[in-house]
This record gives structure tokens, sequence and C-alpha cells, in this order.
């Protein structure tokens, strides 16, 4: 398995995390165990790419590589966007009904 298929995985997986726990901490943005998850994962997969893409140094030093500091800046930045989104979306969701 490729270094950048492995810190995807990582990322989606942190943003399933953080997409459930801002549901838990914050009712009114909660879409549910399953809407929660899937935007969560949503957004730590396109977060945590984006972050790659914007600040290189977190894909790792040279050619994607796995080392701790690519696999734990992949957790912190696939779970707060996987937040990010979920939270973002319940709020849009409760604004409209």
């Amino acid at each position: 398995m490729s270094g950048i298929l492995v810190n995807l995985v990582i990322q989606v997986i942190a943003g399933v995390i953080g997409g459930n726990g801002i549901g838990a901490a914050v009712k009114d943005a909660s879409l549910g165990p399953i809407g929660n998850s899937i935007t969560g994962a949503i957004g730590g997969g396109l977060g945590g790419q984006l972050l790659q893409a914007l600040i290189p140094a977190l894909a790792g030093a040279a050619g994607g590589d796995l080392d701790l500091g690519s696999l734990v800046a992949g957790v912190i930045g696939g779970g707060a966007s996987g937040a990010v989104l979920t939270a973002i979306v319940g709020a849009v969701k409760n604004q409209m009904a």
C-alpha cells in the first residue's frame, strides 16, 4: 500500500471520528450517526488532502513517505475537517428546517 493511500484511509477514519464527535457534542449540528459518519468521512478525506496540497511538509519529506509526522498530521487534519464539515452541514440543515 502506498503512503498516499494509507494517509487517505487515516484521514477518512479520523474524519468519521471527528464528525461523530462534533455530532455528539453539538446536538443541534447532529445529522444522526450515519449522517455524521458520511459527512465526517467526506470532510476528512477532502480536507486532509487539501491540507497536504497546501502544506507539502504534511505529506512527508520526500515523496509522500510514511513517517510519524505525516500520520499525526493526517489524523489531526482529517479529524478537524470532518468535524467542521459535519458542523456546517448540520447548521445548514437546521436553518432550512
